[in-house]
């Protein structure tokens, strides 16, 4: 019963921060060069306004549990499309996207 009241006091007050604090799930794209030493980070940022927006973008190698990630995050104009980031290859070249999100928030 304790868990259940702490569940519904948390809810209660996620459910009352204004809609302007919470992040929004933005459109991501992790490209690939051709020849898979690098990979760029493009975000749009959903938002009319100016927003801070984090992009998460993980990819796969030709070796067995390596998954380099990538996590940028910086000022995104509304309604615009920027590049985010630039990873590198350090050894094994990046092969596939393996998972990729994004949200923007209010400043």
């Amino acid at each position: 019963m304790r868990g259940v009241r702490f569940f519904a006091i948390v809810f209660a007050l996620w459910a009352c921060l204004p809609a302007m604090l919470r992040a929004e799930p933005a459109p991501v794209e992790c490209a690939i060069a051709p020849d898979g030493e690098s990979a760029s980070v493009m975000l749009t940022n959903p938002r009319n306004d100016r927003a801070s927006c984090q992009a998460n973008c993980k990819f796969a190698t030709g070796v067995y549990n390596d998954n380099p990630q990538i996590i940028c995050t910086k000022p995104v104009p509304g309604k615009k499309q920027v590049e985010m980031c630039i990873l590198r290859a350090t050894g094994n070249k990046f092969q596939s996207v393996v998972a990729a999100m994004a949200d923007c928030r209010k400043l």
